[in-house]
């Protein structure tokens, strides 16, 4: 069995990068870093954009089949998540790629976790022990990266741990889904706009609130900052 990359079950995991989206009223495209000199391709390069494309590929699949299946249209899906059609259907044909905060929007409204539009649900494990080596870890292009510690689709939760490198976000704008979040800062600074009211967290600060509030997490700091996030789906 394959992950989402492409790769073959038991082997080291690396993050999956999405790379940054294409402009759209509700999406800022993150910044893109240059190749190198000339700007030009070298074999690495051309094997992660050929990773990167399986991947949106994987995600849009997964995103039009999960949207059928619930007998959603794109416009009703786009009413729901507060994006645009176009948007949506960009997704959907692996044209462009979506934000931590997006995936996780869409994911709430189709009802299900963000993990399970990136491939194949994560199955729970026949032991309590989730391995480190198996956990997988998903990464923005502009610096954002999610490992996923559990997803439990029976109990309704996802817990995560996220890196935000200086100067990144979850999402462009504050958004809002289902669901209630808590969030400890375990390293680095944190703000959180909630609501139109921005909060800072430091090392060992908690945040909870509804996930209907619209949220967006951002690291306005010069060094990386890191948070366990745990999302249950109920609020």
């Amino acid at each position: 069995m394959k992950d989402i990359a492409g790769r073959a079950k038991g082997r080291p995991r690396r993050s999956a990068q999405l790379p940054a989206q294409t402009p759209a009223p509700q999406e800022e495209a993150p910044r893109r870093g240059v190749m190198g000199p000339g700007n030009q391709r070298g074999p690495t390069d051309t094997r992660l954009q050929a990773e990167t494309n399986e991947l949106l590929m994987t995600i849009g699949a997964r995103l039009r089949a999960l949207r059928i299946e619930r007998g959603l249209t794109l416009h009703a899906l786009a009413e729901q998540t507060g994006l645009s059609s176009s948007m949506l259907s960009l997704l959907e044909r692996g044209k462009t790629g979506p934000s931590i905060g997006t995936l996780v929007v869409i994911g709430s409204a189709l009802g299900t976790q963000m993990s399970d539009l990136l491939g194949q649900p994560i199955a729970a494990p026949p032991e309590p022990v989730s391995r480190f080596a198996s956990q997988p870890v998903y990464a923005t292009a502009d610096g954002v990266r999610r490992r996923i510690l559990k997803s439990d689709a029976t109990h309704g939760i996802e817990i995560a741990m996220n890196e935000y490198s200086p100067g990144t976000a979850n999402a462009p704008r504050p958004v809002a889904h289902d669901g209630y979040e808590f969030g400890i800062a375990l390293e680095g600074n944190l703000e959180i706009t909630l609501g139109g009211q921005v909060y800072t967290l430091g090392e060992g600060d908690l945040v909870a609130y509804r996930s209907t509030d619209p949220h967006r997490i951002a690291n306005p700091g010069k060094r990386r900052a890191r948070a366990l996030w745990v999302n249950l789906k109920q609020a």
